[in-house]
């Protein structure tokens, strides 16, 4: 009898380190910058074993976020061009935007929930989030759903 798979976000701190260094061989042939299995499990000091005991299992967040609709929900300052200026942070880095929820701002603070596509998203889904939270009247960006 098969079971399905349980899968969690755990930050990477917490993981043992044969885990990052299987998602370290992984992104290394990925690259190229590890022609084979033995140059990149060489590169990372882990035997190639446990490099294929675990490799299907250990997937990089930005990885599994890809293709995906998440929702990102944003606290901004209730200036002008504020959401011009995180659209088109989405725009640039290829994110289609499918909905844009605004409550009424309270207190000089607008909150903006949006849902974007990932598909075609240029940079990993942690620096279009990076990205956004830099912008000059952001006060907090989080992912919501996804």
């Amino acid at each position: 009898m098969a079971t399905n798979p349980k899968y969690y976000i755990v930050e990477a701190s917490a993981l043992p380190s044969v885990f990052l260094k299987v998602a370290e061989a992984k992104r290394l042939l990925s690259t190229g910058e590890a022609a084979t299995v033995n140059e990149a499990t060489q590169k990372t000091d882990i035997s190639r074993s446990a490099f294929y005991k675990y490799r299907d299992c250990v997937l990089p967040f930005q990885n599994m976020m890809t293709g995906r609709i998440i929702t990102f929900q944003l606290l901004l300052q209730d200036e002008k061009g504020m959401l011009s200026n995180i659209l088109n942070i989405f725009s640039e880095l290829k994110a289609n935007i499918i909905t844009i929820n605004s409550i009424v701002p309270t207190n000089g603070c607008a909150i903006v929930t949006i849902s974007a596509e990932t598909m075609e998203l240029t940079v990993p889904v942690e620096e279009l989030l990076r990205r956004i939270r830099v912008t000059g009247g952001v006060i907090k960006a989080e992912i919501l759903a996804g």
